[in-house]
């Protein structure tokens, strides 16, 4: 009988990506993550036995913890947690079982993330589509407390450096378009994210960024919405966190919904 606080590689991949899925925390033992240096997407490495400063990352959400085989040391944390008030799991089989069902696993090496295991990203202000599609992206399936900043074109490298945040959607920046393909393809690739969903999603989004509206029917109506998106709003950030309920909802339709269609008289459910 599974143990109450278990979680199986099936069910987390359901929850992969939406706004419903914990955070996944990352335990494996430095000399058995070396090996296989790559996380499940969205996961962040933290030390077991920094079991304080873990709780404070956190701050109350719920999470899902992660060894190399689902035994003593994700139980052990997850159990810490939990006497601690905070709704945790444990990944039964660990990062092994995951990999065995074929699901997908970031390269660490990909992520930039800094020496405290965050990543600070910036690119041009008033952000449409790959802008927006990028970031959402980023914080679904790569780092969920990322941080993003947004200037001027012209300021975009200079204020890189600066603030130690890594470029993207800008001419000549490692994560940009590449030929035909938008950034957020570049994006998938670097990342090992081979998800139908989101290639499906990748049709759209360069299709709607790139003018090459033939790509997919979706893609003129999502240029539509991310145009209106950006008129609702003065601030890049609060359009950002606007922007994230689109994406997901695209995601979701992408994952779930491509069989579904809408017609009158209404003839089913």
């Amino acid at each position: 009988m599974p143990a109450p606080n278990e979680i199986t590689p099936t069910q987390l991949l359901r929850l992969l990506g939406t706004p419903a899925c914990p955070v996944l925390i990352d335990v494996c033992l430095p000399g058995d993550f070396n090996v296989d240096p790559r996380l499940i997407p969205g996961a962040v490495r933290h030390s077991h036995t920094d079991l304080p400063g873990l709780e404070k990352r956190l701050a109350g959400r719920d999470a899902i913890v992660i060894c190399q085989k689902g035994r003593k040391l994700s139980q052990g944390v997850a159990s810490a947690l939990q006497s601690k008030g905070i709704n945790a799991e444990y990944l039964a089989g660990g990062v092994v079982a995951w990999r065995d069902a074929g699901a997908p696993l970031v390269p660490v090496a990909a992520v930039p993330f800094d020496k405290d295991g965050a990543t600070c990203w910036i690119t041009r202000t008033r952000p449409k589509i790959d802008r927006i599609a990028c970031p959402w992206l980023i914080r679904r399936f790569v780092d969920p407390d990322a941080r993003f900043l947004f200037v001027a074109p012209a300021e975009v490298t200079a204020a890189a450096e600066l603030f130690n945040a890594t470029p993207f959607d800008i001419e000549g920046a490692e994560f940009s378009h590449d030929g035909a393909l938008c950034t957020f393809d570049t994006m998938i690739a670097r990342f090992g994210l081979s998800m139908p969903a989101l290639e499906q999603m990748a049709l759209v989004i360069r299709g709607a960024d790139t003018n090459a509206h033939d790509l997919h029917p979706a893609a003129a109506g999502l240029l539509a919405l991310s145009v209106g998106l950006s008129r609702q709003y003065r601030s890049d950030h609060e359009q950002l966190e606007a922007g994230m309920a689109l994406y997901d909802a695209l995601y979701r339709w992408a994952r779930d919904g491509l069989d579904e269609g809408h017609d009158w008289p209404h003839k089913g459910a």
